[in-house]
């Protein structure tokens, strides 16, 4: 009888030339949560990370994420070769900071500022909101030394639809956070609300150009004049920061007259993620401000031990440069002309579909994709199935379609949410609506025993 050989002693010539799930490192556990004693060889390693990483869903079928899933293969490649950069290391990487520095004039550009190239590329938009919201602050807190009065109860006002890191810079840098509530059928703040909880103490106030629930603007503009007018009276300063992380790169394209941005003098900053509509993979986001009197200088610091001054005003330090770059190509590549296609493309596709779901019946539009991409959608009150049912039955079909409630003081509404972003074409949507049809008849046909509910906190 031929004896057997032992898989993990082949030499490695042998191993070599093994079919690959028959070698050692695929015939056995691995360890998990600790370092193994020895190594392993490329192939195998690779393969036992692709192969678990099949368990994850379908990036491009995710409709709950308003992240980048499909970028030209031309800037895949950019991004690629430009991994090993390091972007704080300016001196060593002369032109990556130049190409950050177009980018950064031409974002500022793109959002009106009277004072061009006066902000900086992050992570993505919540590192972006802390630096805003720090700026806020300390420009704040010089007004009120400059009229000898206290600095030690700062608030901010927002709505109760904000995104988490609102909340989170608020409790990181000591803000008092006031949300404004909603309610049943409006999930926007109004310009009474925001004038009715302003005070002298306010750093800021928040205005979403693209809420996370339902994709709506806020009455940025209402919001605005209600500010000057009450600054006038009461000889306040109270400014306006404009949380674009969804939208600020579509209205440019979609409503290039709708006044949001810096053409109001009262928006001292705002925050974009180009890793979003900016159609970049993530993480990259933007914070611009208004001129540098808004971006106090004792917040920027001076490093010169990488090869050079080099002011920097970020969290993070270390990041590689291939987000910037991909961002570069997709300005160079699209010009306006280019964006303005893809987002007349995605808004389209967004109403199309968000209207042949209101013909299904069952269903009642919160949103219809006419501002961003984006919309939302209710089961109506009587469905024998619930909107968490929905989800999880659309789910059998590799579709990530959120179901969440809305914010305080309209918890009782329960929505899916659908992001249509590049890469989702009329033909998918096609698919996804028959997959809604016909999960909406196997629901009606066998409705659970009892409607699903939510089990934790909707996730922005």
């Amino acid at each position: 009888m031929r004896k057997l050989v032992k898989l993990d002693r082949l030499s490695p010539e042998e191993a070599a030339l093994a079919p690959r799930y028959a070698r050692g490192a695929m015939t056995q556990a691995i360890p998990k949560y600790e370092l193994a004693e020895g190594e392993m060889d490329p192939e195998s390693a690779y393969q036992l990370i692709h192969d678990e990483l099949l368990l994850d869903g379908s990036a491009r079928l995710n409709l709950a994420t308003f992240v980048t899933t499909w970028m030209e293969p031309q800037a895949e490649k950019l991004m690629a070769e430009s991994f090993a950069k390091n972007m704080i290391d300016k001196d060593e990487y002369p032109q990556t900071a130049e190409i950050e520095n177009r980018r950064i004039n031409i974002v500022t550009r793109l959002f009106h500022a009277p004072e061009q190239g006066v902000g900086v590329s992050t992570i993505g938009s919540s590192e972006a909101v802390m630096l805003a919201g720090l700026a806020l602050k300390w420009r704040w807190r010089e007004r009120m030394r400059a009229k000898k009065k206290s600095s030690e109860r700062p608030n901010m006002i927002m709505g109760s639809n904000v995104q988490v890191v609102w909340e989170k810079f608020c409790r990181y840098w000591d803000v008092e956070a006031r949300y404004l509530p909603m309610e049943r059928g409006r999930y926007v703040i109004t310009p009474e609300q925001v004038v009715n909880a302003v005070d002298e103490n306010t750093i800021g106030v928040v205005a979403i150009l693209g809420t996370t629930y339902t994709g709506e603007f806020e009455p940025i503009q209402e919001i605005h004049d209600a500010l000057v007018r009450l600054n006038a009276e009461k000889k306040w300063e109270v400014p306006l920061h404009v949380d674009g992380a969804s939208g600020a790169f579509v209205a440019p394209f979609l409503h290039p007259d709708l006044p949001w941005d810096f053409r109001l003098p009262l928006v001292k900053s705002i925050n974009a993620s180009g890793h979003k509509y900016g159609l970049v993979y993530p993480g990259v986001g933007w914070v611009a401000w208004r001129s540098h009197e808004d971006l106090p200088e004792d917040l920027v610091f001076h490093v010169n031990y990488l090869g050079g001054d080099m002011p920097t005003f970020t969290l993070n330090f270390s990041r590689a440069g291939n987000q910037v770059v991909g961002q570069y190509y997709n300005f160079l590549r699209l010009g306006r002309e280019g964006y303005t296609r893809i987002m007349q493309a995605l808004r389209d596709t967004a109403t199309w579909l968000s209207g042949e779901i209101a013909k299904l019946g069952p269903f009642e539009l919160v949103s219809d994709g006419s501002a961003i991409p984006v919309f939302a959608f209710s089961v109506r009150e009587g469905t024998p199935f619930s909107a968490f049912d929905l989800s999880d039955k659309l789910r059998e079909r590799g579709w990530q379609v959120p179901a969440y409630t809305m914010p305080d003081d309209a918890k009782d509404v329960a929505v899916l949410r659908v992001v249509v972003r590049e890469g989702f074409s009329r033909d998918l949507a096609s698919m996804l609506l028959d997959d809604l049809r016909t999960a909406t008849e196997q629901l009606a046909k066998s409705p659970p025993a009892a409607a699903k509910e939510p089990q934790a906190s909707f996730a922005h």
